[in-house]
Order: C-alpha cells, then sequence, then structure tokens
C-alpha cells in the first residue's frame, strides 16, 4: 500500500478538522532542496558514542536471555478459564467438529478402540474343582 493511499484513509477515519496541522507548522515537502536537506540531515554526525566500540556495553547473561525467551505453558490459566464456563457442548457436536477436523492420512486417524473381551466364566466352581482333586489325586 502506497504512503499516499494510507494517508488518505487516516484522513478518511480522523474527525474533521483534528487531522490538519497549522499553516506554520506544516513541513514543506515540495519546496527547492528538499531532498538535499534530507540527506544532509541523515549524513550529519550525531554527538555520541560510536555504537560499534564495546566500551560501557552491558553484558548480558546468557541464561537470563533463555528465560525471557523461553515458551511460558499457559496451560493451567486456560483450563481454569475453559472450564469456569457453564456451558458445555455436546458430545455428539464435538466428535462431529473433530471428525472434520480430522484429515485423510493414516496418521491423522484416531487409534480404533478394540473392545474388551469379557473373560468368559468358568462352568465349574472351586468345590467341583475340590471333588475332582480328591477323586484324582487321592487327597481328602
Amino acid at each position: 500500500m502506497s504512503a499516499s493511499l494510507l494517508r488518505r484513509g487516516l484522513e478518511l477515519l480522523e474527525a474533521p478538522g483534528q487531522g490538519e496541522a497549522p499553516l506554520g507548522l506544516q513541513p514543506e515537502r515540495d519546496g527547492p532542496g528538499a531532498a538535499g536537506a534530507v540527506r544532509r540531515r541523515k549524513a550529519a554526525p550525531q554527538a555520541g558514542r560510536n555504537k560499534a566500540t564495546v566500551k560501557g556495553r552491558v553484558v548480558k547473561s546468557a541464561i537470563e536471555e533463555y528465560h525471557k525467551k523461553k515458551p511460558v505453558n499457559h496451560l493451567t490459566a486456560n483450563l481454569k478459564y475453559m472450564l469456569k464456563g457453564r456451558f458445555v457442548a455436546n458430545k455428539a457436536v464435538t466428535e462431529q467438529v473433530l471428525a472434520q477436523n480430522r484429515g485423510r492420512k493414516s496418521k491423522d486417524q484416531p487409534p480404533k478402540k478394540e473392545e474388551k473381551k469379557k473373560p468368559e466364566g468358568t462352568v465349574f466352581t472351586e468345590e467341583d474343582f475340590r471333588k475332582f482333586e480328591r477323586e484324582y489325586f487321592g487327597r481328602p
């Protein structure tokens, strides 16, 4: 977007009469030598120290920098916020949304739930086993 389009958009958003500076304070853009003045201002040496030197520079601790840039885990705060609300979505709706967002690749598919096989109950009771043991091994 060009600067002129941006200026026009800002002028449209401003309240009438606010965006205009008094005539004495407006910079002359089209005056002779305006480009030369800009070049001179950029090339003028600034008073102050040379930033290329090390003198007076504060050494930053690598550990502090690491802790500043370390990602923060917002899980607990987000869970508190989400669980604070009383509205709970219908399970069928949430399943439908998850199904729509799932990809077609096999890695995107959820693992299939295998039905748990119920342990087959035995026909014999403990008393039957004791009786068989007595008969077969001859123990009382």
